[in-house]
């Protein structure tokens, strides 16, 4: 007996790379534009920008999403008051038929899978390039030797799979047929505990400029310790308090972006003890000072940023 292998054909198949980085601009960023001869999209992580598409000017909300075609200028601005987060790709389709649906359509609001395959581009980004990736003006993305194993071709083949899912999700051919096979449900368990997360989180954003103590969030949200604890290290990779001390440095960052407050302030906001006791949890979670921190982006929104080797 003999057997016939199948040979598989790509329907979208990336050649090149030429960016992928995220940004956290200061509110008053604004990038006065470029064409090039490649494929780039802008995706809105937080708050919101005007964007320049050709000859149309578009306001982009927290997950929209925008492709820029080949040789068309764009350029971004944000809107004065938020301080907006930012993931730009830009990549080469050796079959540029494959991309005429994306000619067609622009703009899509990008749902939690397709957040997903972003979030899994730019993980595998940090591993794949030496360089960091929130500096607008680098034109060349070194990679890192020797790289985590697989991370280029996981980049391409994720960037792949984040284009098929945003045709196949405004295929209506492909809605009806999910209307007659349709997708095996989640298991309860998987649901519950994802909305379990869900109130639990919206719980902590409500108390960013206080604390909480283990045994409130327990008692206010009807679970027990270690089931808390359990999910949040399964689902988030961190204990529960851990993680809320991560959500109160991103509102600071936010905060220093945004320029309403001084780094006094901000600390006071969001209910830290001292001053030094706010600049020594942010130098913990994010590598550097307050100070620092604030430095980079304005040197970035500026022009002149330099990644510290």
């Amino acid at each position: 007996m003999s057997y016939n292998g199948i040979h598989l054909e790509n329907s979208i198949s990336i050649d090149k790379i030429f960016s992928i980085h995220y940004f956290e601009y200061m509110n008053d960023f604004s990038f006065e534009g470029e064409s090039h001869d490649f494929w780039e999209f802008i995706f809105v992580d937080k708050g919101e920008v005007e964007v320049t598409a050709g000859a149309d000017t578009l306001l982009l909300k927290k997950g929209d999403l925008l492709f820029h075609q080949p040789n068309e200028f764009h350029a971004v601005r944000a809107d004065g008051k938020t301080a907006p987060n930012l993931m730009v790709a830009s990549f080469c389709c050796v079959d540029e038929a494959a991309m005429d649906f994306f000619r067609r359509r622009q703009r899509f609001q990008i749902d939690k899978e397709g957040h997903s395959l972003l979030a899994s581009i730019i993980a595998e980004a940090r591993w794949c390039f030496d360089c960091r990736l929130d500096d607008p003006y680098l034109q060349n993305m070194p990679l890192k030797t020797p790289d985590l194993f697989g991370a280029p071709q996981m980049i391409r083949l994720n960037l792949e799979h984040f284009l098929i899912h945003l045709i196949r999700r405004a295929d209506s051919q492909t809605a009806a047929r999910k209307e007659t096979f349709p997708e095996p449900l989640k298991s309860t368990k998987e649901k519950n505990d994802m909305e379990t997360l869900r109130r639990i989180i919206e719980y902590l954003e409500a108390r960013l400029n206080g604390h909480v103590t283990i045994e409130e969030i327990c008692r206010d949200n009807i679970i027990g310790r270690s089931q808390l604890q359990k999910l949040f290290k399964e689902r988030c990779g961190l204990g529960i308090i851990e993680y809320f001390s991560h959500m109160k440095i991103n509102a600071a960052k936010e905060m220093i972006r945004t320029g309403r407050m001084n780094f006094t302030q901000i600390s006071e906001h969001l209910g830290y003890t001292s001053i030094h006791y706010f600049s020594r949890q942010f130098k913990k979670t994010t590598g550097m000072t307050p100070s620092e921190y604030a430095s980079s982006i304005k040197a970035m929104a500026e022009g002149h940023f330099e990644e510290d080797r």
